[in-house]
């Protein structure tokens, strides 16, 4: 095999009319090789083959298996050519199956990459896009995280939530409105469940009562279509690859503060260029993009109510050893003698109170709930009392225990001690007189 270069040289000097034997020499190489490439019977760059393709006999077959099926497993058609004669095994045939290009495209199964595409006009504050992702967290469990981004601007917002459910999904779509500043006309999601009804593209019921509230038209992007939610897509990328992957926070609330900035400081920082550019310059420099935030400043939002959509939120907490339990970076008491006990919290989004009751539904508590991620204890002075009174009566005034002191088995331990000697049978006796004996003895004469 001869490089293209090389090819081309030999064409060169064959045109000038030297012989193909100085060609040859002059390449260092041999002359059929020379001869072969002259005359156009080998391709340079492409390495001739010693031996024919062993797949070759069988590629008419497998053209048919794949017109039958073009998604049927390579392993179950090597069992039928190795039925039918082929020599190889399973990774040559893969490969050769690769290089054949048998296989045919799919387009109803293929992704969107290698597709035509056309830029889709996304005028200001008409669409904001949604989507989750999902990481696992420094703290401890999964980190869930829902991004809104603006299609017109690339302008994002996100939230850590502690689930995915509808209502959680529902308070997370507030407080990232509400760090946009507004809503758009239309909300974009994928196929969440909790949105769309699965195989549809029906609004859930217990949905469009949110989206009417906010005054917002939701619309699911097309099924394995990823282009048309390519703005949330890439704000997911960006947002794991700059921000995830670095933080150092080692808590919600510290994460969620950290998200916070870094959608400001960073990301609307990012340089974002227009769908169409103006003229550029005269005198031939690169026109200036213009950044995220500076697009924002051209989105039309919608002002939003003055409280979230009224959805409740529900978790199960244990309490700990001060009667008290975890929601949003504060503690809420309950009643002393609970400790280790799951109970129940709700939160009704718009209302600034928090209930905690038993598995069975019995109200334990309610308190007004203090700022997120302040680290407050909420306890009222009847439960403060209760929890107090509860802490003195455990206290003891005997005297610690001697751990030093010298304690031989009691008259009890000992009666035991009898019986399980007892039940061993009789003793066993060795005379050690006679191996003193034997050994004094010596051996026989």
């Amino acid at each position: 095999m001869i490089t293209r270069g090389e090819d081309v040289e030999a064409h060169a000097l064959r045109r000038r009319g030297w012989p193909i034997a100085a060609i040859a020499r002059h390449l260092g190489r041999d002359r059929k090789t020379i001869r072969a490439y002259l005359r156009q019977e080998r391709v340079p760059g492409v390495r001739q083959r010693a031996a024919a393709d062993p797949l070759a006999p069988y590629a008419p077959y497998l053209a048919a298996r794949f017109a039958d099926n073009a998604h049927i497993w390579a392993s179950a058609l090597f069992d039928e050519v190795v039925a039918l004669g082929y020599p190889g095994r399973y990774p040559s045939f893969t490969r050769q199956v690769r290089r054949a290009g048998l296989r045919p495209h799919c387009e109803a199964c293929a992704g969107v990459k290698g597709r035509e595409y056309i830029e889709i006009a996304h005028p200001p504050g008409e669409e904001l896009q949604w989507d989750w992702f999902h990481r696992r967290a420094p703290w401890g469990g999964t980190a869930n995280v829902l991004l809104g981004s603006l299609a017109h601007s690339g302008r994002m917002r996100g939230v850590l939530a502690e689930g995915t459910d509808q209502a959680y999904l529902i308070d997370s779509m507030d407080q990232v409105l509400r760090r946009l500043g507004g809503t758009p006309r239309i909300w974009r999601t994928d196929r969440l469940a909790t949105v769309i009804v699965p195989g549809t593209r029906d609004v859930q019921a217990s949905f469009a009562p949110v989206a009417k509230y906010y005054g917002a038209i939701v619309e699911p992007c097309p099924p394995r279509r990823g282009n048309r939610k390519g703005v949330i897509e890439a704000a997911v990328k960006f947002a794991c690859g700059r921000w995830w992957r670095t933080m150092t926070a080692d808590t919600p609330g510290a994460a969620q503060l950290s998200l916070d900035r870094f959608c400001v400081a960073v990301g609307d920082a990012r340089l974002r260029p227009p769908g169409r550019l103006a003229d550029p310059p005269m005198d031939g420099s690169r026109p200036r993009w213009p950044s995220v935030g500076e697009r924002a400043e051209a989105e039309q939002l919608q002002p939003l109510p003055p409280a979230p959509y009224p959805a409740t939120l529900e978790l199960t907490a244990p309490v700990g050893a001060n009667a008290t339990c975890a929601f949003r970076g504060n503690r809420y008491a309950v009643a002393p003698g609970l400790t280790g006990t799951a109970l129940v919290l709700r939160h009704r989004l718009g209302s600034g109170t928090l209930e905690i009751s038993s598995p069975a539904g019995i109200r334990l508590a309610t308190h007004r709930l203090a700022a997120p991620g302040a680290g407050a204890v909420v306890r009222t002075a009847e439960q403060a009392a209760q929890l107090a009174k509860a802490v003195l009566a455990s206290f003891s005034t005997a005297a610690p225990c001697d751990r030093k002191g010298n304690y031989p088995p009691g008259p009890t331990a000992r009666a035991e001690a009898e019986r399980l000697v007892a039940n061993l049978g009789p003793e066993v006796r060795v005379d050690l007189g006679a191996y003193a004996a034997l050994v004094e003895g010596g051996p026989d004469e």
